[in-house]
């Protein structure tokens, strides 16, 4: 079983977790900038984190053989702190950068005024930069916030096949659907979706356009939850062919609109920054 978990974020896992992921069958991820649970203070701190995310953890995914990406945004939650709203400035010489295949996660918190201004201004980054887009639906009032989100996307020069709409859940799935966007699932321990459910809403609107990520990062969450929907498939009796569709070929199709995939991964030479992950084991 190939894996391709298209919105994980490594930065907030271990090594243990790269090992543990390839062994699953995970080749390649995508990192999305998000917040990082403790607030950012100005644009600088993002700009590091930037980096951070196209030199230092591409160089660590690929000690454990993982092709690693990323998306890059002013996050929803952040847009409302004019301390960050300035990054948005700073966006367009990181978003030409190759290992950046989407625009993201934008989209809404809170809803707010200030979430609106950074969603329509970061959609319009997105089309400029002829990128897709990674939606964040919000957590709260989940329907609203959806259909906040896609009259944004309509009105936005980015056509709905270049965006994915991601967390969404059986209140959301089926507007999603007719809206023509990708449709994103994260699959969590506690919280947001389950295997069971996730092979429930796929049997029922099935595998197209469907992309299924742990999203994992410094809360409760498993790296590993996008085998266990793979696994949870072929129990129900899905084949193989729609497994590999829905954690291969779909996240391939949707980032591959960037033009920017490297799925091959050589093994990386030297240190990064001095730093080889390895340390004692060289």
């Amino acid at each position: 079983m190939r894996i391709f978990d298209p919105h994980i974020h490594m930065t907030s896992r271990t090594t243990d977790d790269y090992e543990a992921m390839y062994a699953a069958g995970v080749r390649a991820l995508v990192e999305p900038a998000f917040w990082l649970g403790q607030p950012r203070t100005s644009p600088a701190s993002f700009l590091d984190y930037f980096d951070a995310l196209l030199g230092w953890e591409p160089y660590r995914a690929a000690q454990y053989g993982i092709a690693h990406h990323c998306t890059l945004a002013l996050n929803p939650k952040e847009a409302n702190d004019p301390r960050c709203v300035p990054v948005l400035d700073a966006l367009p010489r990181y978003l030409v950068k190759d290992s950046v295949v989407a625009v993201g996660e934008i989209g809404y918190d809170a809803m707010t005024p200030a979430e609106d201004t950074a969603l329509a201004a970061q959609l319009q980054l997105a089309a400029e930069h002829a990128l897709p887009a990674l939606v964040h639906t919000p957590h709260r009032d989940k329907l609203t916030g959806l259909r906040r989100t896609i009259d944004v996307v309509r009105e936005s020069h980015l056509p709905p096949e270049h965006v994915l709409l991601d967390h969404l859940n059986e209140t959301t799935v089926a507007e999603a659907k007719q809206s023509g966007c990708w449709l994103g699932f994260s699959v969590y321990p506690d919280t947001k979706m389950d295997e069971d459910r996730m092979v429930a809403l796929l049997r029922t609107y099935g595998p197209e356009k469907v992309l299924v990520n742990s999203a994992a990062d410094w809360g409760r969450s498993d790296p590993l939850k996008t085998r266990r929907v793979g696994d949870a498939m072929l129990a129900a009796g899905f084949g193989e062919d729609d497994v590999d569709r829905v954690l291969w070929r779909n996240p391939v199709a949707f980032y591959g609109q960037s033009g920017r995939l490297a799925l091959d991964v050589p093994p990386p030479l030297g240190h990064h920054e001095g730093n080889s992950v390895l340390r004692g084991g060289e």
